[in-house]
């Protein structure tokens, strides 16, 4: 059974390839889902799968010029989930 969740991570996230990071992640997972910026300066990201490998999308670091200080994820119930993963 897979899952879907949605986290916010905040921090210097935005203009620092952050998205681009996340989403060759969770290419190399297998998870589904998108990553897009939010105009308050935070990232959301959405991701499904297998819940073992949706775990494994680490969000509390990026590439080098990121700096991550909090992550919020919950679990979704979003069933229109991508057959990829994309940037928004």
């Amino acid at each position: 059974m897979n899952i879907c969740k949605r986290c916010f991570v905040s921090g210097r996230v935005q203009g620092v390839a952050f998205r681009y990071y996340t989403q060759r992640q969770a290419q190399k997972l297998g998870i589904t889902g998108w990553v897009h910026n939010l105009a308050d300066g935070r990232v959301e990201v959405l991701a499904y799968g297998k819940p073992d490998v949706v775990n494994q999308l680490c969000l509390h670091q990026g590439p080098p010029s990121a700096h991550v200080v909090e992550v919020k994820c919950q679990v979704d119930t979003n069933s229109n989930v991508p057959k990829d993963f994309g940037i928004s």
